[in-house]
């Protein structure tokens, strides 16, 4: 499915299939939507939502049929990361005086194609379509989304829009730390032991998969309650972090060809040393202060500071005859028509904790707020 996609749109001309409009002309939408940063209170619906406009040829507008929620939109609710995603938004400051508000959170959607813009020709109305929308553009918790054609993927047929709707963010983020940063591929797997600090989360239930479908040897740490579910889903060791000091129950096994950090804070101090010296291991982290330093010290100072960090770290471990990586979630169709392949192959599952309704988002991010979550939180847009 991926090169057909890459097919396509490398010819740059693709018969144009014009703009698909939708029955109704639309200026308003419902959506669940915040007007300034903060906690839950912050969170508002209306039905005045500015319905979504395609700007570029290749973009698509997708009937939101179900959506998550992620840890990324608790942060975003609260304000963090908003320096360097409004310089995204607007990288020339062209829009003076305008602010990012009315902003919807939400990142995961599935959901049908209901326009088209002139350049796509690999998808048409009424396809059944899943896709992750990168955090600096209008989120999934609305009845309509707008997506660039590059992120979208055809939905799994093996899955309803709900279990669907569980999966592209953090599979996307597990996909860009084991495969793009990482290295790791269905090929070069085969016996690899690998560590998943943070395993019965979205992003490490996921990972967890990936690595068993591509055939690694699984260490997984979570806590007692959610041992069963991580075995289940094919870790061949599972580590109670609570059961005792964790760096030590490690230092008990065999050392690792690589290692997934999901946690991050004092776990850098010494995951590294469990990994094999000078055979290639690598250490890739999710957790990074790259968005921090931006909030903190600005664009310019922000970049620099992060820039040195990354710096210092990679050269010192790499004197240690180890690899250190920063891994970030990256927007990606022909990713997600990979793991819609896997999905349909019965080789990755959604991991659900709690299903709400549209009317419960509020409840949806206190759900997640809670923390220890066991996969994902969906939000139903539409009822199932």
């Amino acid at each position: 499915a991926a090169s057909g996609r890459a097919l396509r749109w490398a010819s740059g001309r693709a018969p144009a299939r014009g703009l698909r409009a939708s029955p109704r002309a639309r200026t308003a939408m419902p959506s669940w939507v915040i007007d300034r940063y903060g906690s839950n209170e912050v969170l508002r619906f209306t039905r005045d939502m500015m319905f979504p406009i395609i700007h570029f040829p290749n973009e698509v507008i997708i009937k939101v049929h179900a959506a998550s929620l992620n840890p990324i939109d608790l942060s975003m609710r609260s304000g963090y990361g908003a320096t360097a995603l409004n310089m995204k938004r607007d990288p020339l400051k062209l829009k003076t005086g305008e602010t990012e508000f009315p902003l919807t959170l939400g990142r995961d959607v599935s959901g049908v194609v209901m326009e088209c813009g002139l350049g796509v020709s690999y998808f048409k109305p009424g396809d059944e379509v899943w896709a992750a929308i990168p955090p600096w553009k209008q989120g999934t918790l609305s009845e309509f989304v707008v997506a660039s054609g590059n992120e979208v993927s055809f939905k799994p047929k093996c899955l309803s829009h709900t279990e669907a709707a569980a999966l592209p963010y953090v599979g996307l983020t597990a996909w860009s730390a084991l495969n793009q940063v990482g290295g790791l591929n269905q090929s070069n797997c085969s016996g690899k032991r690998v560590l998943i600090l943070g395993a019965s989360g979205g992003v490490g239930t996921f990972a967890v998969q990936l690595m068993k479908a591509w055939d690694a040897h699984v260490t997984a740490v979570c806590s007692h309650d959610a041992s069963m579910l991580v075995k289940k889903l094919g870790a061949d060791d599972v580590i109670d972090y609570k059961s005792g000091n964790l760096e030590e129950q490690l230092k008990t096994l065999p050392l690792f060809d690589f290692i997934l950090d999901n946690v991050g804070g004092s776990t850098e101090k010494w995951a590294l040393d469990l990994l094999k010296k000078w055979s290639g291991a690598t250490y890739v982290t999710l957790v990074t202060p790259f968005l921090i330093n931006m909030d903190k010290l600005g664009v310019a100072d922000g970049m620099l500071q992060t820039g040195v960090t990354v710096g210092s770290k990679t050269l010192k471990h790499l004197l240690k005859g180890v690899h250190y990586r920063w891994a970030f979630f990256m927007p990606s169709g022909p990713s997600l028509d990979e793991i819609a392949e896997l999905v349909d192959s019965g080789k990755i599952q959604p991991v659900i904790d709690e299903v709400f309704s549209f009317s419960e988002v509020p409840k949806a991010f206190l759900k997640l707020e809670g923390g220890h979550a066991r996969g994902k939180t969906v939000v139903n847009v539409i009822r199932q």
